[in-house]
Order: structure tokens, then C-alpha cells, then sequence
């Protein structure tokens, strides 16, 4: 690892203009390819999980799946609804639509209970996550009959025009996160280096890797497609692990500089920053990456996506460490080397390299308690994270469905006035049945049992007709449910009909296949899912992050104090979560509106994403302890020291990271709040209190033990000896 990192450092130094070129033709050649490819979106088949999942696809063989529905409502925009007008609106409204090549059919108009809304209808061609392009459509001939009928408001809603909203609120989001994040990344590198110049680089190759990013993403999506939120995921990540990579590298390079008193080159300076940060940003992408990896054994659409946008960010932004930074930083360091130069004829002062930072008065300070009553120090933040941890016991993870989205959206505000005035449209549960065609005559008895018991239970509200495929081997039976999709009432209506009525119907006709799909049997089959799948995901989590510990430091005790520290910190992150997302009291603070719950996808994302991006302060802060314990540095001192030496820049990557991921808070997606929250307080947690006051805690406690089973070699006094490890080290 630290020959690659030092061999592509050295050619990228010796040729500056090469690699500065060569990196922005590959950025270019990545834009270009991806778009020649184009993005592969995920389908309606991808996202099938559970009995949900196998009903769907048993559906689909028999082409009688559920298709993407419109549904338009007319009313009166003040008083009584003028019935005769609302039909002629209605009547209008129905050519139009039945005319679009997007439209399969348009059902009859459709009038309120409290005859205040008529409601028509309308069905679209085609599979439900392609249904997205073909609303515009629509939407024009609903406005165009508002004009005709100006006395009338129409309003238009649906899955396909509630999902594009979504994202184009999506997009808004993230030009606001760029907003947010960018100029406070700026700041924060500025106060670091003092420097515009210095300020700028981090940012430039962060944003030339996102770019790159995406670009590679579309190639990659041919192979695992994307679900809409791999931009997120790299807008996020490839930010924040871009501008820390760069700042790593960057301090490095200043504090040789400085140390070394203009004495070495630029070329020099660089080779030695590679052979240290270098290797350090490699082992740290390649161990995002390995963790990152465990998503896919999660065997979820949504998943694969996230981690392959994460992947793919984290190599590209590895390798403009690699490449492009090396260059950029010899031709400033000449140019800074020529600067000097000019004002030393002209008998002025050379000016000082910032760049030994870390030593200050306020990481003494943090310092001290860990380095004086270590034990003490270890006890007593452990316990304050395991109390942040304590609010886990109550911990409620629900699928976010479309009841909470944003009421920002045109098309959700529609969908409440649908469910109001439709309660019976609310929720929908499609059974879906196969057998051999000899056997059609009693699956349809069957089902017409479950529509009587159905009739009597004040769980539903109605069905739609039977429907028989052409080959008589599928069956539908749609079973219609008032009460909204995240109720306690629309879960025990499913209940009812998996482990009641269908078992005692359909499940007595022998070789018989069958299921329920639906928006809530999603709901409720996603999160089972991920259940079962999470213990495997885990283990392999704790087991990646172990080696790739033990594989940095030779170290098997700083792998299991590595793999613990990082269980605890998410943890308690994510005891944090369901302290303010599951409770009402933060919403005014964060705007958002709670749904008693945490988004099913955020644990397993944050415990990933998190032991992945730990590895940059572990493998940074460990590494400058390592050096000066090789250097002949007791282990006591050199824990400390290599903190001190660390902070600043720990500290600035920190304060990088929160700000990007603390943007997302301010998106409109519950679950994307959630995610920016959760990942914003864990890096806060690791960097200020783990590697702060647990690491060197523990270290300092196990003293020489710390490097087990290693025999490191230490150069003192012009020789070198082996050092054993002993359980423990005086620390007083």
C-alpha cells in the first residue's frame, strides 16, 4: 500500500502537468461515457421483496398487475358542486384522457359520500416506476378542461404524480444542500490554511470527483441499477470524504514543509506525505469500500444502490489523492518556493508555513482528563454513550411510505382531500392466486368466500370483480380497506386476510400458489426483509472493519478496540435518533413532522456508512501514533502526542462532515433528515469523544498491549529493538 501510494505520488510530482491534465480528461471521459450510456433506473421488478413481492410477480406472469392510476378531482371552488357542471367537466375530461397513447383506460366518474367531489379515474400504460414521463400528459389535459370549466377546481393526484413531485423536490433539495454546504466547507478550509489558494483545493477535487462520480455511477448502474438516490448518496459522501482525503494529504505536506525549513524540495515534501497520509486515504477508501460492500448482501434494490453510488465515489476520490493532488501541490509549492525566493532578494522576512497546528491550549485541555485518570476518563464516557444508547429499547423502524411525504408537494395535498372525501380508496390489497387451469372453477369459489367474509368485516370496505387471466391460472382479487396506509387498522386488515380468510379459503385447493401485494403488505414485508437480512450484514460488517484494522496496524487488539468503539458510537447515534425523530418535541426545531418511527433503511445505512468513515480518523489518528512509537517514542507519549499532532486536522475533517451530512437535515424527505441527522451526530460523537477520550484512554490503559501480537521495531538511539507487549503501562 505505501509503495503504490508513494510510486503514483512520485510520477505525479516529477509530472505536475501531466497528472493535473490527465485527471481532468478522466473526469471529462467519465461525464462523457456516462451520459453516451445513460442511467439505468431500477424496475418495478427490482423492488420486490417478501410475499408482496412473489404476489407481484405472480400477478405479472398472468399480465394482471396493478397499473399506475390518476386520479382527478373536481369540486366546486365555492359553495354547493353545480352536479350538471361537474358532469360536463367529467365528460371532457374522460375524452381527453382517452385519447393519450399513455392511457389504458379511464373509469366512470366517481361522486363523494357528502356529494361535494367527483372523482375520475384514470389508468396508465405501462409499469408503475416508468410512470413518472408520462404525467406531464395528463396533467395538461386536466388543465386544459380547468380552463374551460373555470367555476370548477380540478386537482390532480396519484402515485405517478405524487412520485414525481418527490423528486423534483429531491432536486430542490440538493441545490439547497450545495448551497448550504459548499460555502460553510469553504469557511472551514480557509480558517484551516489561511489561504484561498490552499482553501480552494480540497473543493475543486472534491467536486471534480463527484463529477466523475456520477458519470462512472451510469456506467455502473447497467450492472446495479439506480433507485433515484445514488446522486444523494454521492453528493454526500464524495464531499465529505473528498475534502477529508485532500485535508489529510494537505496538513501532511505542510507540516514537512514546515518542519523542514525550506531545506527539501517540493517534489520531496510530496513523497513524504504519501509515504504517511498517502497510504493512510488508501487503506481508509479501501476500508469504506469493504464496508460499504456489505449493502449488497442486504440483496435490496434500494441498498445496492447506495452502496455502489458510495463505492464508486470513495475510488475516484482516492485516486485524485493519488494523482491529481500530488501535482497540484508541486506547482504551488514552486510557486510558493519562487514567492520566497523574491523576497529574499528583496531582504524581507520569509514567510511561515502554517502547518504545525494541533499542539494548542484547547486539546491540552480535552486532553488532560485521559491522560491523568485514564481509567476514569474511559468509564465515564463509555457510560455517557450507552445512555445515548438507552433510548434504542424503544426503537420503531417502519417503512416510509407516501402518507409521509411532504404536504409541500401539490399532488400529496390532493391525495389527503382524495382520502378524505374516498376514505374506501385509501387503502387497496390485491390477492393474487395461481393454479393449474383445471382448477380455476375453485380458486374463484375460493375468492368469493373471502369477498363474503370481507362484506362482514368492518376492517374493509368493499372489492373490486374477480379477474381471471387468459390462460385461467392467475386470479385477482382486490379488497378495498378505509383507513390509511401506515394505520394500525390497514396492518390488521392484512394480517386478517394472510392468516385468516386466505388459509381457510384459497390455502385448502392442493398445488395452490398464492399472496398479497399491495402498498401496505410492502410496507410490512420491506422491514421483515431487512431483518432477517441484518444479522448477516452485520457480521460481515464486523468482520471487514476487523481485518482491514489488523491489516493497517498488525494489530488484533486495536481490530477488536476498533470494531467496539465503532458498535458504540453508532449506537448511540442512533439512540439520539429515535430521541428526536420519534417524539414530537423536536419538530419546530428541525421541521419536520414525526411518524413515531425511524425509516427502515436508516440503522443498517448509518452502522455501514459510519464503520466505514470511522476508518478515517482511526487510520489517521493511529498512524501518527504508530510513527512516533517507531520512532522510539514511548507508548504512553506517543498516544498523546499523536492526538495533539492530529487534531487539528481531525477536527477540521470533522467539522467538514457535519456540515455536509448536517445539510440534509434541511431536506424535505423524512427519511433523508433522518440519515443527514443520525450520520451528522455520529461523526460528532467519533471525533470528539471516542478519539478524543475513549481511544486514547484505552490505549493508554493497555500501554504496549495496545500493538498485540506485533513486535514493533523502534529506533532509538541510532538502533533498533523489538518491543514486546506488556498487558498494561504506568500511565500516572
Amino acid at each position: 500500500m505505501k509503495s503504490i501510494s508513494v510510486s503514483m505520488a512520485r510520477w505525479s510530482a516529477r509530472h505536475p502537468w501531466r497528472a493535473i491534465v490527465g485527471w481532468l480528461v478522466f473526469v471529462v471521459l467519465c461525464l462523457v461515457v456516462g451520459s453516451a450510456v445513460g442511467m439505468n433506473s431500477a424496475k418495478t421488478a427490482d423492488y420486490r421483496v417478501g410475499e408482496a413481492g412473489r404476489a407481484e410477480a405472480l400477478a405479472a406472469e398472468g399480465h394482471l398487475e396493478r397499473r399506475p392510476t390518476e386520479q382527478v378531482l373536481i369540486s366546486a371552488r365555492s359553495g354547493a358542486l353545480d352536479r350538471t357542471e361537474a358532469e360536463s367537466a367529467a365528460k371532457d375530461l374522460t375524452a381527453r384522457m382517452q385519447r393519450l397513447p399513455e392511457v389504458a383506460g379511464v373509469a366512470a366518474p366517481l361522486l363523494s359520500d357528502d356529494r361535494a367531489v367527483l372523482m375520475v379515474e384514470v389508468t396508465l400504460k405501462g409499469e408503475e416506476r416508468e410512470a413518472d414521463d408520462k404525467v406531464d400528459a395528463l396533467v395538461e389535459q386536466t388543465e386544459a378542461v380547468q380552463r374551460s370549466h373555470p367555476g370548477l377546481l380540478l386537482q390532480e393526484t396519484g402515485s405517478p404524480s405524487t412520485s414525481k413531485g418527490v423528486d423534483q423536490q429531491r432536486s430542490d433539495d440538493l441545490a439547497l444542500s450545495e448551497a448550504i454546504t459548499l460555502p460553510v466547507t469553504l469557511i472551514t478550509l480557509l480558517v484551516v490554511f489561511g489561504s484561498v489558494t490552499m482553501a480552494g483545493v480540497p473543493l475543486l477535487l472534491a467536486l471534480s470527483s463527484i463529477a466523475a462520480a456520477i458519470g462512472l455511477s451510469m456506467v455502473a448502474s447497467h450492472l446495479s441499477p439506480d433507485t433515484g438516490v445514488g446522486t444523494n448518496v454521492i453528493l454526500m459522501i464524495g464531499l465529505a470524504v473528498g475534502v477529508d482525503y485532500t485535508l489529510f494529504y494537505l496538513k501532511r505536506e505542510r507540516e514537512e514543509r514546515a518542519r523542514s525549513g525550506g531545506r527539501l524540495g517540493s517534489e520531496a515534501l510530496v513523497e513524504l506525505a504519501a509515504a504517511t497520509s498517502g497510504r493512510a486515504v488508501v487503506v481508509s477508501g479501501l476500508a469504506v469500500v469493504a464496508s460499504t460492500a456489505t449493502l449488497y448482501l442486504a440483496s435490496d434494490v434500494i441498498f445496492s444502490s447506495l452502496a455502489t453510488g458510495t463505492i464508486v465515489v470513495v475510488l475516484v476520490s482516492v485516486a485524485s489523492s493519488l494523482t491529481a493532488l500530488p501535482a497540484l501541490l508541486v506547482q504551488l509549492g514552486k510557486r510558493a518556493e519562487r514567492k520566497a525566493l523574491r523576497r529574499a532578494r528583496r531582504g524581507k522576512p520569509v514567510r511561515l508555513v502554517r502547518g504545525q497546528g494541533g499542539d494548542g491550549r484547547i486539546w491540552s485541555a480535552l486532553l488532560r482528563p485521559a491522560a491523568r485518570h485514564p481509567l476514569a476518563t474511559l468509564c465515564v464516557s463509555v457510560l455517557g454513550l450507552l445512555a445515548l444508547v438507552a433510548p434504542l429499547a424503544g426503537l420503531k423502524i417502519t417503512e416510509m411510505s407516501r402518507d409521509t411525504h411532504s404536504r409541500d408537494i401539490p399532488a400529496m395535498r390532493v391525495y389527503d382531500r382524495l382520502n378524505e372525501a374516498f376514505p374506501e380508496q385509501r387503502v387497496t390489497h390485491q390477492v393474487v392466486v395461481r393454479a393449474d387451469a383445471s382448477r380455476a372453477a375453485e380458486v374463484g369459489s375460493a375468492l368469493r368466500e373471502v369477498t363474503r367474509r370481507a362484506e362482514a368485516d368492518p376492517l374493509f370496505a368493499g372489492t373490486r370483480p374477480l379477474r381471471t387471466s387468459a390462460d385461467q391460472r392467475t386470479s385477482t382479487l382486490e379488497l378495498k380497506v378505509p383507513y390509511l396506509g401506515n394505520s394500525d387498522q390497514a396492518y390488521d386488515s392484512l394480517d386478517r386476510l394472510r392468516d385468516d380468510f386466505l388459509p381457510a379459503t384459497v390455502g385448502r385447493i392442493d398445488g395452490v400458489e398464492y399472496g398479497v401485494s399491495g402498498d401496505v403488505a410492502r410496507y410490512a414485508d420491506y422491514p421483515a426483509h431487512q431483518n432477517g437480512k441484518l444479522p448477516l450484514v452485520l457480521g460481515a460488517l464486523l468482520l471487514v472493519t476487523f481485518a482491514m484494522t489488523v491489516y493497517a496496524f498488525r494489530s488484533v487488539m486495536l481490530g477488536l478496540i476498533g470494531v467496539v468503539l465503532n458498535l458504540l458510537s453508532a449506537a448511540a447515534a442512533l439512540g439520539l435518533l429515535v430521541l428526536v425523530f420519534q417524539g414530537t418535541w423536536a419538530e419546530g426545531l428541525l421541521d419536520f413532522h414525526s411518524t413515531g418511527s425511524i425509516g427502515s433503511r436508516v440503522p443498517l445505512f448509518l452502522f455501514v456508512i459510519l464503520f466505514g468513515l470511522s476508518m478515517d480518523y482511526q487510520v489517521f489518528v493511529v498512524s501518527r501514533i504508530r510513527e512516533a512509537v517507531l520512532a522510539g517514542v514511548p507508548t504512553r507519549q506517543a498516544v498523546l502526542d499523536g492526538i495533539r499532532s492530529s487534531a487539528s486536522v481531525v477536527t477540521s475533517a470533522a467539522v467538514v462532515m457535519t456540515t455536509v451530512f448536517a445539510s440534509f437535515v434541511f431536506l424535505h424527505i423524512i427519511e433523508m433528515k433522518q440519515i443527514g441527522f443520525v450520520l451528522a451526530a455520529a461523526v460528532l460523537l467519533d471525533a470528539f469523544v471516542v478519539r478524543v477520550m475513549v481511544l486514547p484512554s484505552a490505549m493508554l490503559l493497555l500501554g504496549e498491549a495496545s500493538w498485540w501480537p506485533s513486535r514493533l521495531r523502534r529506533v532509538a538511539g541510532g538502533s533498533e529493538k523489538a518491543v514486546t507487549p506488556r498487558s498494561a503501562v504506568d500511565v500516572r
